[in-house]
C-alpha cells in the first residue's frame, strides 16, 4: 500500500466568487467566515490534517490578501514535521501571463511545482464546500481499484440532477458516462446508476484524486480544456480508468447566497447535520486570545455566539454572532448572520462598532466591522429579489450590510420602505 505522505493536496482558491458577492467584495470566497469563527478554507485543510495528508497547497488569484493572512497565521507545523501548507499564487510567467482560466487551468499552470514536490498522487479538492470526509478512505480505495482517476461522489434526487456532473458507474466501480448538470430527460435516464427511487442518481462532489502521471499528461495534451468537471474528466474516461468513490456524509457546496445563509443558520440547531464540535476530526482555525462573551439579562434560542462577544438586554433567536460582536440593549435579532469585527474599536465613551441600541434585524447577513446605528430596522425581501443600494443589499431577499459600512440611525431597510421611496 502507498504512503500518504505521497499525497500532495491542491485545494482551489476559487474565481471572482460573483454568487457570493459583495461577500466577496474585499475577500475571495474561500476566506469568507462560517459559523462564527471559521474560514471556509479550513474545512479542506482540516480535513486534509485530520487524513494524515500533510502536505497542502492552496492555488489562489482574486481578492487573496485575506485568505493569505489566514493561512499563514493559522497552518504552521513545527520544524520537527515534514508537513506544510504552501500558497501558490497566479503569477506571470515566461509560458503565460494569463490568470487561471479554471480548475484545471489552475492547476496546469502549477504543474512544475507539483512535478517538484515529488508526489505520486494528487487530491484535488474545492475551498468553498462544508462537509467532514476522511481522505484516507478514498485514497486506499484509488489505490485497491486500480484507478488513474477516482471521483468522489454522493447519491442525487430527481429534482436536484440539474445542479450536479451526474456519471454514469458500473457495478465495478469504474466510470463510462459523466454529464455536466444534465436537462435532458433521456439523458438524465439513461445515467440512472443507482437502484433508489429517492435518489436514483450519483453526483461529483468536485473532489478528485489522480495519479500524479495522469493527472500531468491530462492536462498537458488538453491545453485548451480548462475545467475538471466538464472537461477533463469527461474526456479522461475515453484513455483512463476513472472510479467512483462513495462518500455518505454530510456535504453542502457553498457557492450562494441562499446556500451560505442556509447552511450557516442550520449550524445554530441542535439536530444539525454538520457539527463542528468532534473531539476525533475537529475542524481547525486561527487561535484568538479573546475574553469570554457576556450576555446581559438577554433571551437567546438557537444561538451560536463566538468568543469576545458582548450581549446587553436584547432579544436573538436563530441567529449567528461571530467574534467581538457587539450588540446593544433592546435588539431584536431573527434568522441573521452577524460576522463580528476583527478589532476592538477603542477611545470611545460609547460603543460605536456593531449594533446600537434598538434595531430590529432579521434575514440579514451583516459583515465584519459594520456600525449599524440607532433604531435601524432591516428586515428580509421575498425570495429571488435582488437589489444593489450602495451601502446594502439583497441577494434572494437576504439583506446583506456589507464589510467595513456604516448604516445610520434610524434607517429603514424593508420591502415597503423601498415601496415608499419609489412612490415619493
Amino acid at each position: 500500500m502507498p504512503s500518504y505522505n505521497e499525497v500532495l493536496a491542491v485545494i482551489l482558491g476559487g474565481g471572482r466568487g460573483a454568487r457570493l458577492y459583495p461577500l466577496t467584495q474585499m475577500r475571495s470566497k474561500p476566506a469568507v467566515p462560517i459559523a462564527g469563527k471559521y474560514r471556509l478554507i479550513d474545512i479542506p485543510i482540516s480535513n486534509c490534517i485530520n487524513s494524515e495528508i500533510f502536505r497542502i497547497a492552496i492555488l489562489t488569484q482574486f481578492n487573496s490578501v485575506s485568505l493569505h493572512r489566514h493561512i499563514t497565521r493559522t497552518y504552521n507545523f513545527d520544524s520537527f514535521h515534514q508537513g506544510w501548507v504552501q500558497i501558490w499564487a497566479a503569477e506571470q510567467t515566461m509560458e503565460s501571463a494569463d490568470w487561471y482560466q479554471g480548475t484545471a487551468d489552475a492547476v496546469r499552470k502549477q504543474s512544475l511545482e507539483i512535478q517538484v514536490t515529488g508526489a505520486k498522487y494528487v487530491l484535488v479538492l474545492a475551498g468553498d464546500h462544508l462537509y467532514r470526509m476522511d481522505y484516507k478512505a478514498m485514497a486506499e480505495y484509488h489505490w485497491a481499484s486500480g484507478a488513474d482517476i477516482t471521483v468522489a461522489v454522493q447519491p442525487v434526487a430527481q429534482n436536484e440532477v440539474q445542479r450536479f456532473g451526474v456519471l454514469k458507474r458500473e457495478a465495478d466501480g469504474r466510470i463510462t458516462e459523466f454529464e455536466e448538470k444534465p436537462k435532458d430527460p433521456e439523458t438524465q435516464k439513461r445515467m440512472v446508476s443507482r437502484d433508489d427511487p429517492e435518489k436514483p442518481y450519483l453526483g461529483s462532489m468536485g473532489i478528485y484524486m489522480f495519479n500524479a502521471k495522469a493527472l500531468l499528461d491530462l492536462i498537458r495534451d488538453l491545453p485548451d480544456k480548462d475545467d475538471f468537471g466538464k472537461d477533463i474528466i469527461p474526456a479522461a474516461l475515453k484513455t483512463h480508468k476513472v472510479y467512483g468513490f462513495d462518500f455518505n456524509g454530510y456535504w453542502q457546496d457553498i457557492g450562494t447566497t441562499r446556500s451560505f445563509y442556509e447552511t450557516n443558520l442550520m449550524l445554530t440547531t441542535s439536530n444539525s447535520p454538520f457539527d463542528f464540535y468532534d473531539d476525533k476530526l475537529p475542524i481547525y482555525t486561527d487561535t484568538y486570545y479573546l475574553p469570554a462573551s457576556t450576555v446581559e439579562d438577554s433571551r437567546l434560542q438557537d444561538v451560536l455566539i463566538a468568543e469576545g462577544s458582548q450581549i446587553l438586554k436584547s432579544d436573538i433567536t436563530h441567529s449567528i454572532i461571530g467574534i467581538r460582536s457587539r450588540i446593544s440593549s433592546g435588539c431584536v435579532i431573527r434568522d441573521s448572520i452577524v460576522m463580528g469585527s476583527d478589532y476592538y474599536e477603542r477611545g470611545h465613551t460609547e460603543i460605536t462598532l456593531g449594533i446600537q441600541e434598538n434595531c430590529y434585524i432579521e434575514g440579514a447577513i451583516l459583515d465584519k466591522n459594520v456600525h449599524i446605528g440607532a433604531n435601524v430596522t432591516i428586515r428580509p425581501f421575498p425570495r429571488g429579489t435582488d437589489l444593489d443600494k450602495g451601502i446594502w443589499f439583497v441577494r434572494d431577499g437576504i439583506v446583506i450590510i456589507p464589510k467595513d459600512v456604516e448604516i445610520p440611525a434610524g434607517m429603514i431597510i424593508a420591502p415597503d420602505s423601498i415601496i415608499e421611496d419609489a412612490n415619493d
